[in-house]
């Protein structure tokens, strides 16, 4: 079966389920191999640039109507696909299924499009099964959802006796300029990790930066969403030049990181449960490991005045 996956966690999706995709994004990197595989979607932003500057041209590509991403119809007639797998969550994260299904059918191609929509870990495991359905791994996708079960309720089982006054108010931003806190899965995995979730909300949310002083967390996690931690570290003055950045006490007792973004925290796939385990380590250390270096680190090892010199 020719699968094309038009969007990261779905790649992940498949990598779980020992399915290598025909094609993928650009913006497909795990497992590593996925890189090397030929890309049907191209993006019109430059994601080198400032966490500002994308920004604006986010909003300067949709204003035009022309969508944050094109497909290659020529490379995608060339995958010959008999699944495609899209999505219907965010524009922003990966081509829109509506240009999906346009593409298809002006190059007259006859395949099934599975398109997934995950916002809570339970959907991702839904995901997961209804893939395996599609491409005969059915046995496949329900080992692995038991697999990821039993690692989320590993982690439960040990913040379960967490006293209320112990658990840390926790927020994830997932943007830096402007300041956006996540939503979908993120509240969820704090909850789950021994934390309090603050400024929660159902999707990705801009905020004024008054709203996060006066919230206040105990502990602030920088994930910006397709940034791994040297571009945020690039960016990280959006963040720390704010005012009364220093005064918040999770900066002034250290409990302030940087984690990456684009492979933990914006891509609804398996390794969502790594983002738990490494949450956990972050807001408990007492009863987690710490997650790599790699995945995440204290924001004061990376602030922009001690780059220099670097």
């Amino acid at each position: 079966m020719n699968v094309v996956s038009l969007l990261p966690s779905a790649t992940e999706l498949a990598d779980a389920l020992d399915v290598e995709p025909v094609a993928v994004s650009h913006e497909c990197d795990w497992p590593p191999a996925a890189a090397e595989r030929p890309t049907v979607v191209r993006t019109r932003i430059d994601a080198e640039a400032s966490s500002g500057d994308i920004d604006e041209q986010v909003q300067t590509t949709e204003a035009a109507g022309d969508g944050v991403y094109a497909i290659d119809r020529e490379a995608l007639a060339a995958a010959d696909p008999d699944l495609v797998v899209t999505q219907g969550l965010c524009d922003v994260c990966a081509v829109d299924e509506v240009v999906v299904h346009d593409a298809l059918d002006d190059l007259g191609l006859d395949c099934e499009v599975l398109t997934v929509d995950p916002h809570s870990l339970a959907d991702v495991f839904e995901d997961l099964r209804r893939l395996g359905e599609a491409t005969g791994r059915e046995a496949r996708a329900e080992a692995v959802v038991a697999d990821r079960r039993a690692r989320v309720d590993a982690v439960r089982e040990r913040t379960r006796d967490v006293p209320d006054d112990e658990r840390p108010r926790t927020a994830v931003l997932d943007w830096l300029n402007p300041v956006m806190t996540a939503g979908h899965w993120m509240p969820e995995l704090v909850e789950y990790a021994g934390g309090a979730v603050l400024l929660a909300a159902e999707a990705s949310t801009p905020r004024e930066w008054k709203t996060v002083r006066e919230a206040d967390p105990d502990v602030l996690v920088a994930a910006p969403c397709g940034f791994e931690l040297d571009q945020t570290r690039e960016n990280l003055a959006d963040l720390t030049d704010r005012e009364g950045f220093d005064g918040l006490t999770a900066v002034r007792e250290g409990h302030a990181f940087v984690m990456d973004g684009h492979h933990y925290v914006n891509r609804p796939g398996p390794r969502l449960v790594d983002t738990l385990e490494h949450l956990a380590g972050l807001l408990h250390p007492e009863r987690f490991e710490s997650p790599p270096a790699d995945v995440a680190r204290p924001l004061a090892e990376l602030r922009p005045e001690r780059v220099t010199g670097d």
